[in-house]
């Protein structure tokens, strides 16, 4: 029996990310592993107390495509059977999540694995901009 095609979906819009749904969609009949990561905005940052929200810019095709990148590698080095990937654009209030990255594999070992490798990737390299908030000001984040 040949291996099935890996699906995935990417998105980068400024709607809400629902883990459910993540969780959901990445599920398949041949998993035995589901792991989701979700980056949410935290109230502080080194050197900054009381972060009221982030604001996140990106080229949306251009970043839906370097993700795409991103995803067609793991599935080179892991035997995914489904990746969903979101990343909010716009205001993200704190506890909100402003990504999520959801692996379905055969093994956990796989899926934790690729999920690590997917965020990690992303953060390095898709082109999405990051401000901070605070009360009385706020700046971009160099290497967001």
């Amino acid at each position: 029996m040949g291996k099935s095609p890996l699906k995935s979906r990417i998105r980068v819009s400024d709607g809400l990310i629902e883990p459910g749904t993540l969780a959901a969609e990445a599920g398949e009949a041949g998993a035995g592993a589901v792991v989701m990561f979700l980056g949410t905005v935290r109230d502080h940052s080194p050197g900054k107390a009381g972060v009221t929200h982030l604001e996140y810019e990106a080229y949306t095709e251009q970043v839906e495509a370097k993700i795409g990148e991103i995803v067609a590698e793991a599935a080179l080095r892991w035997p995914l059977l489904h990746v969903v990937v979101e990343h909010r654009t716009g205001t993200v209030a704190v506890g909100e999540a402003s990504v999520g990255v959801t692996v379905s594999a055969a093994h956990r070992a796989e899926a934790f694995e690729a999920a690590r490798f997917l965020i990690d990737e992303l953060k390095e390299r898709a082109p999405i901009w990051k401000k901070e908030h605070w009360p009385g000001g706020a700046e971009w984040v160099e290497g967001a």
